[in-house]
């Protein structure tokens, strides 16, 4: 009589999970919020939702939207759009104020979220965030209903506006490469055994980094397609790209490594689109000076002494220009403002006078060197000020970190160096740009 064979070991066994975990190729999931800026717009006032409605920097025709809804999407109308054209395309748009402070809370309660069901690994943006897939969150059921479930949390507890595009992948370039794949509410998986062929389709601008630059010196050297950039070899890549980047990029196209992370602080900056009715000269200073003492503040939070002070400036018939001063390292507001005040007069200088109206304004802080390192003698003036010692920079220091404490206990400008901007209800000051945002104690600096 015949025995029937063994049965095989269960498939579901501890050791089989364990084995399947380590087999997956799947490490990270990345989410990207659609139209975040809009979108928080819309939950926090019912009347804008399932409208059309932009964001923008000032109230006026001749800025453009920073951010669109998805409604105002089907239309066209993007990030860029300028105002009066998303007015042509859509009459009856809703067109709102930024209100950036706010978006850093809706940010910050949103990575709380996440974080009840992951783990962040790293904030790209205000709107994107990546996380690492451990154990069983690697296997592509268990990563697909842990995405489903980060979508139910952020609709019961942040509301139905916010919605988010998913992408889960190899590595987080791969992973952000699927949460561009389909929006809004998309949700993509790329295995690393469906590549290429995932992302042949795709266009060269479709891969992140690739800009429209780059694209023009990838078609220069014969590659116009992401079959043709797969094939190239590494040394071909470091000449196009000039750098070790180029066979790091493909690298990671191939979900093999993933980007460098740094938290080294390299330059502190702020600029400000002035409103129309506040676009004269003595405004923009102003508001130039106002962003120095803002920059100030911000060194002495982070720990930071600065080498170099730069300004620029912008008019309405879009003349340019920008400048920089060379700071003896420093954090003292007062001497970041005598440089200010030297560029301004430089600028009026070059610029025949500075007449015309004044668009925008920004200053830069560069050659950053943690507090820690310098000695406090190098604390002391901007070049060329007299009368400038360690006792009267020690002086200064504490009184900076008493006015600091001060404005972040009450209110921004609750004690404040010279007039303020005339629009100061309407100042800001910190400002979410594409790879940084501001911390919540910026918005009292």
């Amino acid at each position: 009589m015949a025995h029937p064979p063994p049965e095989p070991p269960a498939p579901d066994s501890a050791a089989d999970r364990r084995r399947a975990w380590a087999a997956s190729s799947l490490r990270f999931l990345y989410l990207d919020l659609n139209s975040f800026f809009a979108s928080v717009e819309q939950q926090d006032d019912p009347r804008l939702r399932r409208r059309p409605v932009i964001v923008v920097p000032v109230m006026s025709d001749t800025t453009s939207a920073i951010a669109a809804s998805i409604e105002a999407k089907t239309f066209g109308i993007k990030t860029g759009t300028p105002v009066w054209e998303a007015k042509q395309k859509c009459p009856g748009i809703a067109i709102v104020n930024a209100r950036h402070d706010r978006y850093v809370e809706f940010h910050d309660e949103i990575k709380k979220e996440i974080d009840r069901h992951i783990p962040v690994y790293r904030t790209w943006s205000i709107d994107e965030v990546s996380c690492e897939l451990m154990g069983p969150q690697r296997l592509k059921p268990e990563a697909i209903a842990l995405s489903q479930r980060i979508r139910e949390g952020l609709l019961r507890n942040l509301g139905e506006c916010v919605r988010c595009s998913i992408g889960i992948a190899p590595n987080q370039f791969l992973a952000k490469l699927a949460s561009d794949m389909q929006k809004p509410d998309g949700l993509t998986v790329i295995e690393g055994h469906e590549l290429p062929g995932r992302i042949l389709p795709l266009a060269l601008r479709d891969l992140p980094g690739i800009g429209h630059n780059m694209e023009v010196r990838l078609n220069q050297a014969g590659i116009g397609t992401i079959a043709e950039l797969w094939d190239l070899k590494p040394e071909e890549a470091r000449r196009i790209w000039g750098s070790k980047e180029g066979p790091a990029f493909l690298q990671r196209m191939r979900g093999i490594g993933d980007y460098e992370q740094s938290t080294a602080h390299r330059s502190i900056s702020h600029e400000h689109v002035l409103p129309p009715q506040f676009r004269d000269m003595e405004s923009a200073r102003l508001i130039a000076r106002r962003l120095g003492v803002k920059g100030g503040a911000r060194l002495r939070r982070m720990g930071y002494v600065a080498g170099n002070l730069g300004l620029k400036v912008r008019f309405d018939d879009d003349r340019r220009w920008a400048g920089e001063f060379r700071l003896t390292q420093t954090q003292d507001s007062f001497v970041i403002l005598d440089g200010i005040d030297r560029l301004w007069t430089q600028m009026l200088r070059e610029t025949r006078g500075g007449r015309g109206r004044y668009r925008k304004v920004g200053m830069w802080l560069t050659g950053l060197v943690p507090q820690d390192e310098v000695t406090l003698d190098l604390f002391g003036g901007a070049s060329g000020l007299e009368k400038d010692d360690a006792a009267a920079a020690a002086k200064r220091a504490k009184l900076w970190a008493m006015l600091d404490r001060l404005n972040q206990k009450y209110e921004k400008d609750t004690v404040h160096i010279g007039a303020l901007p005339r629009h100061r209800a309407d100042f800001m000051g910190a400002k979410i740009a594409f790879n940084r945002i501001p911390e919540r104690e910026e918005f009292k600096e």
